[in-house]
């Protein structure tokens, strides 16, 4: 059987033919899983104590910020750890997302230039890196639910459209930043401080119902804000979300997505002469 060839045009922006595309990147969805892991394996993850780090950087930096609120504000109440440790969690999957799909493109640069794949399975691949990181910090955080008597409920199952939307935006995100890089290459020295900024601006030290009126007012231009004060919600106090917080973390997990796939699509076929 003859192989198939594979014909580079002149780049012209705009979306390829989807139906091939995504039947292509479906067929790769077992490569993105081996891929996935073989980058954790380089990294030591596959190790016992690489895997019990993946859950004690959280779990320490939740509890130095814990003891920061203690010793400012002199409260060591437990929902208040709970909210702390559940919303980090949170937070270290959409970080993770961007922090790994910042140099997809750029650092495989060999991988892009000598074989013919959809190239968005690199930044999918940090997403899948980041859920893979996630897993093990849910079973911390359901231990330390036990632990410190935090209420349990039927309203808890709303944790699973949140984290959902979370993921999404992680993806979407992810797509977005490794396309900005290729063309702007001091993105990635941005963007610790971007993400530390997303940390200190959104309710993870303090609960977003103690934000005044005025300053929530302007929280609805960061995506993160509801989306964590939705999980809190669900998994600390084990209560319905509200219904604005759903759909303004929906919309923006959406609208980054949807945005960040075009953009990365579109200029896809581009990338090979970029790098």
């Amino acid at each position: 059987m003859d192989k198939p060839v594979v014909v580079y045009e002149p780049f012209r922006a705009g979306l390829p033919p989807m139906r091939d595309y995504l039947r292509t990147l479906w067929g790769r969805r077992t490569f993105i899983a081996e891929f996935s892991r073989s980058e954790l394996r380089e990294k030591n993850y596959g190790t016992v104590f690489g895997q019990l780090w993946l859950v004690l950087n959280p779990l320490l930096l939740s509890g130095v910020y814990f003891l920061l609120i203690y010793v400012i504000k002199g409260s060591n109440d437990a929902n208040r750890f709970g909210h702390l440790t559940a919303t980090l969690f949170l937070f270290y999957l959409i970080a993770n997302s961007l922090t790994g799909g910042v140099k997809a493109i750029t650092s495989g640069q060999r991988l892009i230039l000598n074989t013919s794949f959809p190239r968005v399975m690199l930044p999918i691949s940090a997403t899948v890196i980041a859920l893979f990181k996630f897993v093990p910090t849910l079973i911390v955080f359901a231990a330390i639910h036990l632990l410190i008597g935090l209420p349990y409920s039927w309203q808890m199952f709303w944790a699973i459209p949140i984290f959902l939307i979370a993921l999404l935006m992680g993806l979407g995100m992810s797509i977005l930043i490794s396309c900005i890089n290729v063309y702007f290459r001091d993105v990635s020295s941005m963007l610790p401080y971007l993400t530390r900024s997303l940390l200190y601006l959104s309710p993870i030290l303090y609960e977003a119902s103690s934000v005044s009126d005025e300053i929530k007012s302007l929280e609805i231009i960061n995506p993160l804000f509801y989306l964590l004060d939705s999980w809190s919600r669900v998994v600390v106090y084990a209560q319905a979300p509200t219904t604005f917080g759903l759909l303004h973390s929906l919309i923006w997990a959406l609208t980054i997505f949807i945005v960040g796939t075009y953009f990365f699509l579109s200029r896809e076929r581009d990338f090979a002469v970029r790098l």
